[in-house]
């Protein structure tokens, strides 16, 4: 109990106070459409903040993440934010500690949660793939328990889809890892037809729930058509990864590699595939890393407990040996001491003032330059900084709702930030563009600074504000002389 409070305190702290956590532009559009959400009291079912698509569909498929996430910011602005993300980021590893503790000891658990650890930490930012990540626990160590106990998951547990999929596309995850759970328990129980019957109608409910949200059943198909998107490779978080230089990613999986080979761990055919497959996403997609780091350590927690523990080797259906598979209250002090170390994170968040910073995502100081007269005015932007100019109010050309967009509208973009002829002037000329604000390596930048009519009005190392020099106020004319003098 005293790891799993560790492990969670840990991760509030973190998120409380890391400077990554904020690295992602798309933090700002999500707070921005908790908002609009919050005063309007819909759903947006079209795009209300960009210029070029606006009135057009747009499927808002985190709104409830979204609302979390403003709610938190209107009673404690950035610094509410951050302790949501902490919050639920401790909760998600205090269910994984929980699942580690059924089969490992002590020394198990902590290289257990410094491994997943490695892998969420790079994306530890405030978005809703993170607030979701305790229901995606919770659900998988339910199916885990189902299979231990040789039945079905409870009915009940087909309820939880229906915040999911308001929250976040990784219900689909939920959905997904059931067909290897079914399909084992179908291969191993010897009576298939309360197999089929029970796992079926169980899936089948949850399926439907999935679709109890504003977009039904749209969506549900929504993320598979997000998969199948040929721009995802020109953003980062759907690049592929890479191991030219080491990450704490690549260390995880040759310290899991290292450690089932040392062992001979034994995982189950079907949860191998399972875990192949997530670390194919993995691999795939970078921002899949953080999938993987919730739950290899639930599908591993078993099979490395028995191989590094031979007294465990008993039936799956059976208790382990050595630690109680059950929930215990922790002693009045250790709750006592988890509660007030939680809540000297919060106070100590609270009371620092969180100051938003530069990143090549969130160009702060930038737009603090930019001329009023500019912000009302049609701005060609970079892409990553279209969630930050929705949060302050500006209408941005572009911003990381790739999915709204699609893959020509963003492949039209890449060209026009790249300076390529004639892409440019039919959009400036199409659209109006009277200023941008993009990052300074574009070679849009250069061009523009030698476009007759074009005025750089700032720069620094993460973004360059330009603008058409018509569209900017004339200098204030300088007051009369006084009468008598020359």
């Amino acid at each position: 109990m005293t790891i799993m409070g560790a492990a969670a305190i840990t991760l509030l702290a973190v998120a409380a106070f890391s400077v990554r956590v904020f690295i992602d532009g798309d933090t700002n559009w999500h707070v921005a459409a908790g908002r609009w959400i919050l005063s309007h009291m819909t759903v947006p079912a079209t795009d209300p903040f960009s210029y070029t698509f606006a009135g057009k569909r747009w499927l808002a498929h985190e709104w409830l993440s979204e609302v979390f996430m403003a709610s938190a910011y209107l009673a404690a602005g950035w610094a509410g934010v951050v302790l949501v993300i902490g919050l639920a980021a401790g909760l998600a590893f205090a269910m994984i500690a929980l699942e580690l503790r059924l089969w490992l000891g002590p020394v198990g658990q902590i290289i257990g949660l410094a491994l997943a650890f490695a892998c969420l930490e790079p994306f530890l930012y405030a978005r809703p793939h993170i607030i979701a990540a305790p229901l995606l626990v919770f659900w998988t160590r339910q199916l885990l328990a189902a299979r231990r106990q040789a039945k079905a998951p409870p009915l009940e547990l087909a309820l939880l889809m229906v915040p999911w999929a308001n929250m976040h596309a990784s219900f689909v995850f939920g959905l997904g890892v059931m067909g290897p759970f079914a399909l084992e328990a179908l291969i191993e129980e010897p009576d298939k037809l309360r197999t089929v019957r029970g796992w079926g109608f169980f899936g089948a409910v949850a399926a439907a729930l999935s679709c109890a949200t504003p977009n039904g059943f749209a969506g549900l198909i929504f993320p598979f058509q997000v998969f199948g998107m040929r721009i995802l490779p020109n953003i980062l978080e759907w690049r592929g990864a890479t191991f030219q230089q080491p990450t704490l990613f690549e260390g995880a999986l040759l310290v899991t590699l290292f450690l089932g080979l040392w062992r001979g761990v034994r995982v189950p055919p079907l949860r191998v595939a399972l875990l192949v497959a997530l670390v194919h996403m993995a691999l795939q997609h970078i921002r899949q890393e953080a999938v993987l780091a919730v739950l290899a350590p639930l599908l591993l927690a078993e099979p490395m407990g028995r191989a590094f523990h031979p007294n465990l080797l008993l039936p799956r259906t059976a208790p382990p040996a050595g630690w109680k598979p059950t929930w215990r209250v922790p002693s009045i002090a250790v709750a006592t001491a988890l509660a007030v170390m939680a809540c000297g994170v919060a106070a100590a968040r609270l009371a620092t003032p969180l100051v938003r910073t530069d990143n090549g995502n969130v160009p702060v100081t930038a737009f603090a330059h930019v001329p009023p007269e500019l912000l009302t005015q049609h701005v060609l932007n970079e892409y990553a900084f279209g969630g930050y100019l929705i949060f302050k109010g500006v209408k941005p050309y572009i911003d990381g709702r790739a999915d709204m967009y699609g893959d020509d509208f963003v492949a039209e973009y890449l060209a026009i930030a790249g300076g390529a002829q004639p892409d440019v002037d039919r959009a400036f000329k199409r659209w109006d563009i009277r200023w941008t604000i993009l990052g300074p390596r574009e070679p849009l930048v250069r061009l523009l600074d030698k476009t007759p009519g074009w005025k750089r009005i700032y720069a620094d190392a993460f973004a360059v504000v330009q603008a058409r020099t018509d569209s900017l106020n004339p200098p204030a004319a300088a007051p009369p002389s006084p009468q008598g003098t020359r």
